[in-house]
């Protein structure tokens, strides 16, 4: 479908990339990993076509389209949600053209017999046959379907897109890129501004998508989910893994443990040869091989290994000052922005040492209420904060409040005390900032680059209540493994507003849940709430099936009735539903197959003789995989089904 071939990316006297080659296939699912700079952004916007390399060429297969979804984008206004979100459909408009242009032809001739217009009808079949291919029919109702998977209400599609925030307006750029169903989708952080559902729609999109993907992104369990295949990018070589995500970090440690040994043996031997040099210099008798040892190492291919800092860095808060047993106790709580309601009548209670996650939509009322907590807006209802909390806030502002004056070094150096102040090098290295970066000035940093500082800043200030707000989207895995270490370890109370469910498991133990202006208390982690939103999830369709006018009342959307629709039309809809019927209990049987060998093997591994057959445990995790895709499947399968009896009622 696409080939990088011989990519090579020069800066100055800086290889990023050098002489990469890979194939893309149809339907791969592909992880683009790497340390930050690494060049994964750079090789994305070559296979799209806006950077051109030093060397080398992208080769695609006829046809081919390719869809790309840049970190960040400008966006011209003028135009509606809904208009925006339909320059997906280029394609079919022009088609769609073709067709009537067509249609207009045939009805101004009268010469029925004549060969012309035969071939005027054959070619209006043709092209007729192939906007239907496209989904010219049903193009409206992809859009639609794709905005409310994104997050946006119906009545989003008719504001303006100069009255939406950054993020939004790349939800409608995602969207179309989605809409235009093209052949290979390039995503460069696609999930930054997703809240989770928005995440897990997105990934049943990909996963279920003929589409061939390339993503980079740093929601490991998104990447999980979603990739079939790993291409990691290390000191401008490639290496290509069949395997999601985490069965990547396992072969690449046996990856770099080979190149560790192999650097080793060769430095080895480059010391032994150096000192033989040394040694007989100056003898003539040894001179042959001198210069023949001097050779050898003139033409020795050095071998390099991507080194990374393996002493683990425990980044720790400062000792959380007492608190009262209730840092925050909510009651009654009710705010709105002019007309528009974001929380009704709330409460809630936050003990002194509870780590909590505020989730939910974009827009349901989560930054409105951590605003609301500290005080920086007004609000009706009760707000009581404890005896002596004292609260760390990280928000995306935050950024903005840090001296510009100052380099990344002095700005961590003036809040460091005690002993930390002698791993403020290896706390901005763990942040991105080593070697010479810690010295360039705030005010020549990026949005990302200000907020990854202000969240160092943070975790050296003395606090007991650490209020943070989205505080993962510009941290890379390593990053916010370290942000995680920290929070687990720090012994004061925490609320995070996170979409990014890997960074919330096993960091907090009670999530509330932001949803219709109301906060709803679940207790248990970040999975516990998926999966209890899962079970629940077929009544909420249900509730969710009609349109909210604007009194807040259900409605349908208007259909056609039954009794309206042509018998043909009935027919074609009756045996619809039966073929979708049918492929759904046969997905049903296989997934009891799957479960059933699953639960099988399961059995065998409580002897302790099977529990390390690595073949068996292999099997396993492909019947798991399987078991992953026929889920997903059936899932697909049985919303087909939905759609197509609703349209017969």
């Amino acid at each position: 479908m696409l080939t990088v071939s011989n990519i090579t990316v020069e800066f100055s006297t800086r290889v990023l990339l050098d002489d990469i080659s890979f194939l893309l296939n149809a339907k791969d699912k592909v992880a683009l990993v790497g340390k930050n700079g690494a060049g994964k952004s750079t090789l994305l916007k070559i296979i799209a076509g806006i950077e051109q390399p030093t060397s080398g060429q992208i080769v695609k297969a006829k046809n081919v389209c390719v869809g790309y979804l840049p970190q960040h984008l400008m966006q011209t206004d003028g135009r509606t949600v809904r208009e925006e979100a339909e320059l997906a459909f280029v394609r079919i408009h022009e088609q769609q053209r073709l067709v009537e242009q067509l249609t207009n032809e045939i009805s101004e001739r009268e010469d029925y017999e004549n060969a012309d217009y035969l071939s005027l009808i054959d070619r209006l079949t043709h092209e007729s046959e192939i906007l239907q291919m496209m989904g010219g029919a049903d193009y409206m109702s992809d859009l639609e379907k794709t905005l409310l998977g994104l997050g946006f209400l119906r009545s989003d599609f008719d504001r303006q897109t100069s009255e939406l925030s950054g993020g939004w307006r790349m939800r409608i750029e995602l969207a179309k890129i989605l809409l235009s169903k093209p052949d290979v989708i390039l995503l460069d952080e696609p999930t930054n501004h997703l809240d989770i559902e928005s995440i897990q729609w997105l990934e049943q999109f990909l996963i279920t998508s003929p589409s061939a993907v390339i993503l980079v992104s740093h929601d490991r369990a998104f990447i999980n989910n979603v990739t079939n295949r790993t291409i990691e990018i290390s000191l401008g070589q490639i290496y290509d893994y069949r395997a999601n995500y985490d069965k990547y970090l396992v072969l690449r440690q046996e990856r770099r443990e080979q190149q560790r040994r192999a650097y080793e043996n060769q430095q080895k031997m480059i010391e032994d040869t150096e000192e033989f040099i040394e040694r007989f210099r100056y003898k003539a008798s040894k001179s042959v091989q001198v210069q023949s040892r001097i050779k050898q190492l003139e033409k020795l291919d050095r071998l390099e290994i991507d080194l990374e800092d393996t002493s683990k860095l425990n980044l720790k808060f400062p000792p959380a000052p007492r608190s009262g047993s209730i840092p925050v106790e909510i009651e009654n709580l009710t705010k709105s922005y002019g007309d528009k309601l974001i929380l009704d009548q709330i409460g809630l209670i936050i003990n002194r040492g509870e780590k909590v996650a505020f989730v939910g939509k974009n827009g349901e009322g989560k930054s409105t209420l951590v605003k609301c907590i500290m005080n920086e807006v007004e609000y009706d209802g009760k707000m009581k904060i404890g005896h002596n909390v004292q609260i760390g806030y990280f928000a995306q502002n935050q950024a903005s409040l840090l001296d510009g004056e100052l380099s990344v070094f002095e700005t961590i150096d003036r809040v460091a005390v005690g002993d930390i102040r002698l791993k403020i090098r290896d706390i901005l290295g763990a942040f991105m900032f080593g070697g010479e970066a810690s010295e360039k000035k705030v005010k020549v940093l990026s949005g990302g680059e200000r907020s990854r500082l202000a969240m160092i800043k943070l975790l050296l200030e003395p606090v007991n209540l650490l209020i943070l707000d989205e505080p993962t989207n510009h941290l890379d895995l390593q990053s916010k493994e370290v942000l995680k270490n920290a929070i687990k370890a720090f012994d004061g109370t925490v609320v995070v507003v996170s979409h990014d469910r890997e960074f919330l498991d096993g960091l907090v133990d009670k999530v509330y849940e932001f949803s219709n202006h109301k906060v709803r208390e679940h207790i248990g982690g970040i999975y516990d709430f998926l999966q209890k939103k899962q079970i629940s999830s077929l009544s909420e369709l249900e509730r969710n099936n009609g349109l909210r006018n604007q009194t807040g009342v259900e409605k349908k959307e208007p259909q056609n009735s039954f009794s309206k629709i042509s018998y043909e039309e009935r027919k074609e809809r009756s045996r619809q539903i039966k073929k979708v019927e049918r492929s759904v209990a046969d997905v049903e049987n296989q997934i009891e197959q799957i479960e059933s060998q699953i639960a099988d093997i399961e059995q065998l591994f409580q002897s302790a003789e099977q529990s390390t057959d690595e073949n068996l445990f292999r099997q396993y995790e492909q019947l798991k995989q399987s078991l992953e895709q026929k889920m997903s499947e059936w899932e697909v399968l049985s919303a087909q089904l939905d759609d197509i009896k609703n349209g017969t009622e």
